[in-house]
């Protein structure tokens, strides 16, 4: 992933067929050693592709993909305006148990696990 994130930088920069040796710069400007194999792929991968095109193709795949959160949070949104006070109620409860937590977790203060 950092191969890639140093790949758009350079486009962003203006450059727009970064070498490994503009990567490697831009890695190494943040005290991170370039792999030349995983550097030499992403650049095979992404030489003489528009990286605007690459993106747009990526979100395409991204798009099909179900993430699994969608339908939570839809059903949640329903029942609470179906519900209309019972929000309220969820929240004072949440409230109190994180309370609680920060209760317990002071009592442990300064305690090992073999003390």
């Amino acid at each position: 992933m950092r191969y890639v994130a140093a790949y758009l930088l350079a486009v962003l920069g203006g450059n727009a067929n970064p070498s490994a040796a503009d990567i490697k710069k831009i890695l190494g400007s943040v005290g991170i050693d370039a792999e030349d194999e995983r550097l030499n792929k992403v650049i095979s991968e992404l030489k003489g592709k528009d990286i605007e095109e690459v993106m747009e193709a990526g979100r395409g795949k991204l798009s099909s993909m179900p993430s699994g959160g969608g339908v939570a949070a839809a059903a949640g949104g329903g029942g609470a305006a179906a519900g209309g006070g019972a929000a309220p109620a969820a929240e004072e409860k949440k409230e109190e148990k994180k309370e609680e937590s920060e209760e317990e977790s002071d009592e442990d203060m300064g305690f090992g696990l073999f003390d």
